[in-house]
C-alpha cells in the first residue's frame, strides 16, 4: 500500500533544509559583517616606541643666517628641503659646473659606454684652456680615471674640456648633452654652454642652488661607486700634487664631498655633502665672499640640519602594514604593504607624533595579483603631510570555486541590506 504521507514528509524535509541554509547564510552574513576592513583606518607608524610618558617638546629654531646670494639644505635620501633662500635664482656656478661634467662621465661608465682604463686624447684646445688646471700635456693620452680625478679633485678646466671632447667630439656638443641630462633630472633653472664653468662673453653657464642639490643627489644615489673620489684630499698628476679645494674635508670628518667653485661673477661657491648618524645632507651655497666664508656658511647649514632633523624610516620594503577582506577568493584576506622602503625627514624627537591613515577599496574581489594597488597610505606630523603613497597586495589571491563565490555573493548581498 502506498504511503500517502511521503510527499508531505519530503516537502517538510525540503523546507527544513531551506530554513537551515537560510539561517546559515544570515549567520555568515552577520559574522563577516563584523570583520569587514573599513574604508579608512588609523595605523601605528613602525619605529614609534610605545610609551606612557608624555612626549617631550622638540623646539626647532629657524635656520641660521647665511651670508650667501642663495643657498639650500637638502636631505640626500628623501630629497626633503630643510632650509633654503633664493634657491631658484639663476646664478653663474663657476666650477660647480664640473659636477655635471663628472656626472655624465659616471653615467657613461656605469652604462658600459666607457671604461676607467680608456685613454683620453688631450687636444690643443683642452691644453690651452685657462684657469685651474690638471696640467695634462698636449697630444698625450690620459686614463679616464685620472681625468675624472683631475675634474673632481683638482678642478681642472683642461681635464673638463678633454672629457667633453672624448665623450661628444666637441665641447659644444657636450654642452648639449649637459642640457639634456639637466632636463631629465628636472633641473629647470640650469643652462650649460661649456664643460668647465669658465665665464666668457661667448659661453657661460647658469644654475640654481636647487638644481645643484638635485644634481648632487643624483650623483650620490645613482653612481655611488664613484662618489668616494669627492672625498679624496689630494691628487698627483704629472708630478704635481694639488689639494682638494673643499676645505670642509679637512675640518669635519663627517663631510665627504663635493665641489668648490669661484669666478669673479660667481663669487665663492660650494656644494658639500656629509653623513652623520645615518643621515646624509647636501648643502649648496652660492655667491659668498671668500674661501673661508663658503666653508663657514656651509658648516652652519650642515650643523643645523644634523642637530635638529633626522632621516626616519617609516616602513621596510614589502612590510605588511594591514590586511583587507577579499571576496570570491581562495583566501579571505590579503596582506597590504608598500613595495619600497619609505623614509622621511622629520624634526628630531618627533617620531612618536607621526600619524598614519590607510584608505582601501571598499570591495576587493579576487583574483588579485601580487603588487596590485588596493589603496593609499598617508602619514602626517600635525598638519604637515610627510608621506603619501600606494599600498599593494603583498601576495596573489586566486579566484575561488563556484560555491565559495556564491556564498560570498550572498554574504555581500545580505550585508549590504543590513548595513
Amino acid at each position: 500500500m502506498q504511503d500517502s504521507t511521503a510527499p508531505a514528509r519530503q516537502l517538510g524535509s525540503a523546507r527544513h533544509r531551506g530554513t537551515v541554509l537560510w539561517s546559515v547564510v544570515l549567520l555568515t552574513s552577520a559574522l563577516v559583517a563584523t570583520t569587514l576592513q573599513p574604508v579608512s583606518a588609523q595605523l601605528p607608524v613602525p619605529g614609534n616606541a610605545a610609551s606612557n610618558a608624555p612626549a617631550a617638546t622638540q623646539i626647532v629654531p629657524r635656520p641660521p643666517e647665511i651670508a650667501a646670494s642663495s643657498y639650500i639644505l637638502m636631505d640626500a635620501v628623501t630629497g626633503k628641503v630643510i632650509a633654503e633662500q633664493n634657491a631658484d635664482v639663476q646664478l653663474p656656478p663657476a666650477s660647480l659646473t664640473k659636477i655635471m661634467t663628472a656626472y655624465i662621465a659616471e653615467v657613461e661608465i656605469d652604462n658600459g659606454n666607457m671604461s676607467l682604463d680608456d685613454e683620453v686624447h688631450i687636444s690643443e684646445k683642452a691644453w690651452r684652456t685657462q684657469g685651474s688646471k690638471m696640467f695634462v700635456d698636449v697630444d698625450s693620452k690620459v686614463r679616464v680615471e685620472d681625468i675624472l680625478r683631475g675634474i673632481i679633485i683638482q678642478s681642472g678646466n683642461d681635464a673638463s674640456v678633454a672629457m667633453a671632447e672624448h665623450l661628444a667630439g666637441s665641447e659644444e656638443a657636450f654642452a648639449d648633452m649637459m642640457n639634456q641630462h639637466a632636463q631629465r633630472l628636472g633641473m629647470t633653472n640650469s643652462h650649460f654652454m661649456n664643460a668647465s664653468g669658465l665665464d666668457t662673453e661667448e659661453a657661460y653657464n647658469i644654475m640654481s642652488a636647487r638644481d645643484l642639490a638635485i644634481l648632487a643627489r643624483a650623483t650620490i644615489l645613482e653612481h655611488p661607486a664613484h662618489y668616494s673620489i669627492y672625498a679624496e684630499r689630494e691628487f698627483t698628476y704629472n708630478g704635481i700634487t694639488q689639494p682638494n679645494r673643499n676645505t670642509l674635508l679637512f675640518r669635519d670628518r663627517t663631510i665627504d664631498g663635493m665641489k668648490t667653485g669661484w669666478t669673479t661673477a660667481a663669487g665663492y661657491c660650494l656644494v658639500a655633502s656629509g653623513e652623520r648618524d645615518g643621515m646624509r645632507l647636501i648643502s649648496v651655497v652660492m655667491g659668498t665672499a671668500s674661501e673661508d666664508a663658503r666653508a663657514a656658511e656651509s658648516q652652519k647649514l650642515m650643523t643645523y640640519g644634523f642637530r635638529y632633523f633626522e632621516t626616519h624610516k617609516l616602513y621596510d620594503a614589502g612590510q605588511a602594514i594591514s590586511e583587507a577582506r577579499v571576496w570570491s577568493g581562495r583566501e579571505d584576506v590579503v596582506n597590504l604593504g608598500i613595495t619600497e622602503e619609505v623614509v622621511a625627514t622629520i624634526p628630531r624627537g618627533q617620531a612618536e607624533q607621526l600619524q598614519a591613515s590607510l584608505s582601501v577599496e571598499e570591495t576587493i574581489t579576487a583574483p588579485i595579483a601580487q603588487g596590485q594597488v588596493l589603496g593609499r597610505v598617508e602619514i602626517r606630523l600635525g598638519e604637515e603631510l610627510i608621506y603619501q603613497g600606494d599600498v599593494a597586495a603583498l601576495q596573489a589571491v586566486e579566484r575561488a570555486g563556484f560555491f565559495k563565490r556564491f556564498m560570498d555573493w550572498l554574504t555581500m548581498f545580505f550585508t549590504s541590506l543590513f548595513s
